[in-house]
């Protein structure tokens, strides 16, 4: 499965995108601030450049792993989650990052360089996260070993 994130609006503190699956488009996105990163850059670089909590991934094509279980999202209150036996899909091997994930949000505050889907109806902001982010999750577990992304 391919999933693609174009980023189509790069604000000062959040990057808007469109999430495709196989080449259909899906849903909305949020991300912090793009800083123009990509996967090629150096270790040094991205570190040099990546202000923690507040950018956007490297540009790049990514696997995503479907068995990772966030202790955040094992809470109680994420029930939503739990239906899917608490797990998440998780970008593996992001250069300058860990614990990358998809998940719920409506700001790029709650994203901490995650990728938030939703409908993009209000400036700065996607809306019905859960349940876009559980029909998403619908969607992946039907090929969960084999599922890239690229920004």
């Amino acid at each position: 499965m391919e999933i693609l994130v174009k980023r189509i609006a790069k604000r000062n503190t959040y990057t808007i995108g469109k999430l495709y699956i196989n080449g259909k488009y899906f849903c909305d996105t949020i991300e912090d601030k793009d800083r123009g990163l990509k996967q090629t850059d150096s270790l040094l670089k991205i570190k040099a450049t990546k202000v923690m909590h507040e950018t956007a991934i490297p540009t790049g094509t990514y696997k995503v792993d479907m068995n990772t279980v966030s202790p955040k999202y094992s809470m109680p209150k994420y029930k939503y989650v739990k239906a899917f036996g608490s797990k998440m899909p998780r970008l593996i091997d992001v250069p300058g990052y860990s614990g990358v994930l998809i998940h719920a949000g409506n700001t790029a505050a709650d994203s901490s360089g995650c990728i938030l889907v939703g409908e993009n109806k209000v400036v700065g902001k996607v809306i019905n996260s859960q349940a876009t982010w559980t029909r998403l999750m619908k969607i992946l577990l039907t090929d969960k070993n084999n599922i890239k992304i690229t920004i």
